[in-house]
């Protein structure tokens, strides 16, 4: 059997195209990003993991919870500011709602909620940007395929002793307007940019046949490809994600190709929430604009392109 020197020499050997450059198509999906409700309920009582039921309502969480999942609340994880919903509170605030709720720097942190999977995948963004998404995942399918399947729900109030929850912040997971027209600038212009641009809005406020808000501009922000969320999940009733080979066929229809740096963006950083978790597990670079179209829109000096792919 080849010693390890060895298998690492032949793997470089397989990734290395002719030129000697390492493959632009050779992206790794990042498996540990979801966990089966399989997966959860052989460790549900494990002490370094820590299970976090993301709501807009504590009713949500107290109608029926995943047996010691603990409550992390819409209003703990966004803010608004400067007109701007769904934006990130300051990162002191975030740190004190990770401690409170027990979340200790070397736990296992497994995410689902409401909303068909939204609000958890907001909270994964949020802990992603805080230095902590290397040990967070998503349970597949959420509360309802737990509930699908016949498992145990609980209706009693889980508490948590306070733990150190330790912020390392990841620049690069949160891009914002002076950038976003940089990157849309790239898009437009550069044939060979090696950017992608997601707009995780419905189909209709990408093209601009519907609006996406009060006071907003009909369109989207000129370089971006529409990638409604919905499209990454089997439904709303059984919000699963659908199989890497599916996800991959979704992007590659999409124009996004392996090795683009990913951005996404929706109205409010919600939807993008979405995007930006399936991009990452599909192995891409990528970064959310958190002040989305909402903020694009009532700028000076942004442009909004309607229909299909324009230039």
């Amino acid at each position: 059997m080849p010693d390890s020197k060895s298998l690492f020499l032949i793997v470089m050997l397989l990734l290395v195209t002719p030129t000697g450059a390492v493959s632009p198509g050779v992206q790794r999906v990042r498996s540990e990003m979801l966990v089966s409700t399989s997966w959860l309920a052989d460790h549900l009582h494990d002490k370094n993991v820590v299970i976090l039921h993301v709501a807009r309502e504590r009713t949500h969480y107290e109608a029926g919870h995943i047996p010691g999942a603990r409550a992390l609340l819409w209003s703990d994880l966004v803010t608004t500011r400067d007109g701007l919903a769904n934006e990130l509170p300051s990162v002191e605030q975030l740190q004190q709602v990770f401690s409170k709720l027990g979340v200790g720097n070397n736990a296992r942190i497994i995410l689902y909620g409401d909303t068909a999977g939204l609000s958890a995948a907001r909270a994964y963004f949020t802990l992603d940007y805080l230095g902590h998404g290397q040990r967070t995942a998503l349970l597949d399918g959420g509360l309802e395929k737990w509930k699908v399947e016949g498992r145990t729900v609980s209706t009693d109030p889980v508490a948590s002793e306070q733990a150190e929850f330790t912020p390392k912040i990841q620049a690069g997971a949160l891009t914002n307007l002076n950038a976003m027209q940089d990157y849309s600038s790239r898009a437009t212009t550069l044939s060979t940019s090696k950017l992608a641009i997601i707009d995780a809005r419905p189909d209709e406020q990408y093209t601009g046949t519907a609006v996406a808000g009060t006071g907003l501009r009909n369109g989207h922000i000129p370089g971006a490809t529409s990638l409604y969320w919905t499209k990454e999940i089997v439904s709303r009733e059984n919000p699963a994600m659908r199989a890497v080979s599916e996800l991959q066929q979704l992007f590659e229809t999409a124009g996004i190709k392996p090795g683009d740096k990913v951005v996404t963006y929706c109205t409010s950083g919600v939807q993008a929430s979405y995007a930006y978790f399936v991009a990452k597990y599909l192995g891409y670079d990528v970064t959310m604009y958190d002040g989305s179209f909402s903020e694009w829109s009532k700028a000076e000096g942004t442009k909004v392109v309607s229909g299909q792919n324009p230039k």
